[in-house]
């Protein structure tokens, strides 16, 4: 499957007031974020930072609802998920080649 056809995948199955089209995405990958760390939180706090096979499933459950929002966001943006993984891949290479991985800032 593609980006692409994730995201359209992603789009039928969306289901939230369209005043509220950017915002509601938006607070849902928040929340979804937030599942993601209190699972890993949870597993570093109660078993000592080891990632049990049924662990790191419930926790690529909430990835997968943390990429659910982004691309229904992303849409509600009119911006493609492939636009978005080919820019960002393209940035992140940009900054190995110049040696600006680590650090800060957007335009580095």
């Amino acid at each position: 499957m593609t980006f692409n056809e994730y995201q359209e995948k992603a789009l039928n199955t969306a289901n939230y007031p369209t005043d509220f089209k950017i915002i509601y995405p938006a607070l849902g990958l928040a929340n979804e974020s937030g599942e993601v760390l209190g699972k890993i939180k949870k597993v570093i706090r109660d078993n000592e930072c080891i990632f049990s096979e049924d662990k790191k499933e419930a926790i690529s459950y909430e990835i997968g609802d943390v990429l659910w929002y982004c691309a229904v966001l992303a849409h509600d943006l009119d911006i493609s998920f492939e636009e978005i993984f080919e820019k960002n891949i393209s940035k992140l290479e940009k900054r190995k080649n110049n040696n600006t991985i680590q650090g800060d800032g957007d335009y580095r």
